[in-house]
């Protein structure tokens, strides 16, 4: 089956904040902390299975100290 264009680009999101997770150092289990979210939540947006809320976006981006446009700052 052919992924959609959606799927796609849920993934490439997902790519993006594992890129920049790593950029700073970070775990996932880290960034959960700091964002006060659960280490599967992270696991499954960075894995592309997941479609993530633009509060989640938000809470990321705080915890990565970024602007949430970074996260969407990418090729899909």
């Amino acid at each position: 089956m052919k992924e959609t264009k959606n799927e796609e680009f849920i993934i490439a999101f997902g790519k993006n904040l594992r890129k920049l997770r790593k950029s700073k150092n970070l775990s996932m289990e880290q960034l959960a902390h700091l964002c006060n979210i659960e280490y599967s939540q992270i696991s499954r947006i960075e894995l592309g299975q997941i479609n993530t809320t633009l509060n989640t976006i938000k809470i990321l981006a705080d915890g990565l100290e970024i602007q949430p446009k970074e996260l969407l700052n990418f090729e899909s």
